[in-house]
């Protein structure tokens, strides 16, 4: 099988030392390998370089807090932020729960509405369930099309000033489907909506520039974009930062403590209370400078090339659907009649085939594909064409037993 890019092939599964030969890794949406330089730079952080940042008078504190600074400084540029909007969380899942908690939480009052959309993550909807008990507010989904994207123009007959705040996921991380982020920010801030993007899926393979964008808030994981667990990032527009309470009380967010009264740091140093995961944000920088220096484009145009012949392989197969558009991003679900996803995974588990079988925290799309479950192959830079005649192959061997 021949990838069908415009550009050579990717051929950087080398870097990769968790991937051994022969063994085809297609689940980069659930956590994404990772490449030696972040591996490296890790180690570094722990071996030879590393004190706690912030605290200490000492020469070695002071060089690691300014690492670190350069860690938020690189997240920046890379998102076309400034280094003060941004915000490093344990991962998006906490990204958004400060902002439910800090922002909405306290924004939003009783007749409020929040609106999402029906392929939204767990993470970006039980945050806003949980505030919207709280409040009083309650709770809109924008439908897909016919080709399992977030309906646009849906949403922009659905919103109404009464909503506040808007949710959604810039790439599916089930189908795959890209958000028109820019129409999506002009819709939800027509009526004077904020807009909240999950960006974890977007990050690794597609440019981001939030100013761009348009949007409010802006989320990712380190993990999905080759860095380490454990640590994300949080984007808001300074004035909404600045004007945001505390999410959490602890050590290094606070300005002076006193028994009568506490004031705090300014943003982005208040929403980090605690000992920050100091070497996870070197090996976060360590990611970012990986994927830009192979280039996005050239990343997406790689993985979009093995969706398209995977897809086109999977086609041929019978009584096998596909979900979600052609065009997308290094994602392909689907699902055999008869067959549950998880012996999918299973017996492709058995050809040394790694993919994602279940409801991939997105339980009401399910409903919506009229599905329990799917079978998920995602790609990532370190995967070619071997990897997609693998999974072929072990689908092939599915229908057997079970035909």
């Amino acid at each position: 099988m021949t990838v069908s890019a415009t550009e050579a092939p990717l051929d950087v599964v080398a870097d990769f030392p968790a991937i051994p030969d022969g063994w085809a890794y297609l689940d980069t949406a659930a956590t994404a390998q990772k490449p030696r330089a972040v591996i490296d730079a890790i180690a570094r952080g722990y071996d030879t370089t590393y004190a706690t940042v912030h605290r200490g008078v000492y020469q070695r504190s002071a060089d690691m807090t300014l690492a670190y600074e350069a860690a938020r400084g690189t997240v920046a540029r890379f998102v076309g932020a400034k280094p003060d909007e941004i915000v490093f969380v344990r991962g998006a899942t906490e990204g958004i729960n400060l902002v439910a908690n800090s922002w909405a939480a306290n924004q939003l009052k009783a007749g409020d509405r929040i609106l999402l959309s029906q392929l939204e993550h767990h993470s970006n909807i039980v945050p806003w369930q949980m505030v919207a008990e709280r409040v009083g507010a309650a709770i809109d989904v924008v439908p897909l099309t016919d080709d399992h994207r977030i309906d646009l123009d849906a949403m922009a007959a659905m919103i109404r000033p009464e909503h506040k705040l808007v949710a959604l996921a810039h790439v599916s991380n089930v189908l795959g489907s890209v958000l028109d982020v820019e129409r999506a920010c002009t819709i939800a801030h027509s009526v004077g909506a904020h807009i909240l993007i999950d960006g974890c899926q977007a990050v690794a393979r597609l440019p981001v520039d939030v100013a761009a964008l348009g949007c409010d808030f802006y989320v990712f994981s380190g993990h999905k974009l080759y860095g380490p667990t454990g640590i994300g990032v949080l984007w808001a527009r300074g004035e909404l930062l600045d004007a945001m309470p505390p999410y959490q009380g602890g050590g290094s967010m606070i300005d002076r403590v006193s028994f009568e009264r506490t004031t705090y740091a300014p943003a982005p140093t208040r929403f980090e209370a605690g000992t920050p995961h100091i070497v996870g944000a070197l090996g976060l920088a360590a990611a970012v400078d990986y994927v830009t220096g192979i280039g996005l484009s050239r990343i997406h145009a790689h993985e979009t090339a093995l969706v398209a012949d995977a897809r086109a392989a999977l086609s041929r197969i019978n009584s096998l659907r596909l979900f979600g558009p052609a065009d997308s991003a290094g994602i392909v679900s689907f699902a055999l009649q008869g067959v549950h996803p998880h012996d999918i995974g299973t017996i492709l588990d058995e050809h040394r085939v790694a993919i994602r079988a279940g409801h991939h925290c997105a339980q009401p799309l399910m409903g919506v594909l009229g599905v329990e479950a799917t079978a998920r192959a995602s790609f990532g830079v370190y995967n070619g064409a071997a990897d997609i005649d693998a999974l072929v192959a072990g689908m092939e061997r599915v229908v057997r037993i079970f035909g």
